[in-house]
């Protein structure tokens, strides 16, 4: 694959409504900044008939190519993927939802060339979804920026323009719990954002149900910070220091006062509740460990089933 001046990667995943608008959009947009571009389709194992669009797409024109994975790897992974074959100064990752309008790439391409190595699309609003995923969306984001030692942007998803630097300190990244944003953020360099209204969705439904977006969550905390283990260590101090005194009053009731403290209700609720506190530090600790299991058994982080794109395999794909 010959460098371009950009390289638009675009992870499909049960899309086929939206393709061939999709394509016609940013085919206006590299038209309109008159550079060199790459698309590039990341088929996720869609089951319904993406793949077919796509190859059609890509015989038309021969700027377009495609990976088509195994098997459903995830969002993260198929733009991971994207961007160990992509090859432009530029790269853009968006969705093919239509939810991120194409146009705004003119926007982000106009602040990249200010020399901003990273350019995310920021949301003003959010149209068409509940009221529920806005709000606990805005307060992961301010909680996440809590967490985490570095300057993180808030109300921004993987819609972004990143220079080809970005991309190779990107792909020098090998875990496999992925969080592009934050990512992308831990690295450090030189950013600013467009602001933009998110549409609806034009056709089709999410791919990210609930489960999918709190396994991303937990992916961004528990990958960029160590204070949930540092919370669970002084919940435990606490709870033990405040056992601790209880057991005190309640040997000084029993042998100074000569008043035994009796309550199976009390009892059992400090039971529940102590149960309760061991129950969900080892599961913030068993997140951490299962971090560590899917990195040391070193499997590759996705597997391509078919390509057009003739390049040496990547390490992360073989």
């Amino acid at each position: 694959m010959q460098q371009a001046d950009i390289s638009i990667i675009v992870p499909v995943y049960n899309e086929s409504e939206n393709l061939r608008t999709l394509y016609s959009r940013l085919l206006e947009v590299v038209k309109s900044l008159q550079v060199t571009y790459q698309i590039i389709f990341i088929d996720d194992c869609s089951g319904d008939d993406s793949m077919a669009k796509i190859l059609k797409i890509s015989r038309e024109n021969p700027n377009v190519y495609f990976l088509s994975l195994t098997r459903n790897f995830g969002h993260q992974v198929a733009v991971s993927a994207g961007l160990n074959y992509c090859n432009a100064e530029a790269v853009v990752i968006i969705d093919a939802d239509l939810q991120d309008p194409p146009e705004i790439i003119l926007d982000l391409y106009r602040e990249h060339q200010k020399g901003f190595d990273v350019v995310y699309a920021k949301r003003a609003k959010r149209k068409g979804e509940s009221l529920l995923k806005k709000i606990t969306a805005k307060l992961y984001y301010r909680l996440l920026k809590r967490l985490v030692t570095f300057k993180i942007p808030l109300d921004a998803g993987d819609f972004r323009l990143i220079s080809k630097k970005v991309v190779d300190a990107l792909n020098q990244m090998p875990e496999h719990n992925k969080f592009l944003r934050g990512q992308i953020a831990w690295l450090g360099f030189k950013e600013s954002y467009v602001v933009f209204d998110r549409d609806t969705r034009k056709h089709g439904k999410s791919g990210y149900s609930f489960g999918k977006m709190m396994r991303l969550a937990f992916d961004g905390i528990t990958g960029f910070s160590d204070k949930p283990l540092l919370f669970v260590s002084r919940l435990g101090f606490i709870i033990s220091l405040f056992s601790f005194l209880i057991i005190v009053y309640a040997a000084f009731s029993h042998f100074v006062l000569e008043k035994t403290i009796t309550g199976w209700t009390s009892l059992i609720i400090c039971v529940a509740f102590v149960g309760g506190i061991q129950l969900l530090s080892i599961g913030v600790i068993g997140e951490y460990i299962s971090r560590i299991n899917s990195n040391v058994q070193k499997r590759p982080l996705y597997i391509v089933n078919s390509t057009n794109i003739k390049s040496e395999a990547n390490s992360n794909e073989s």
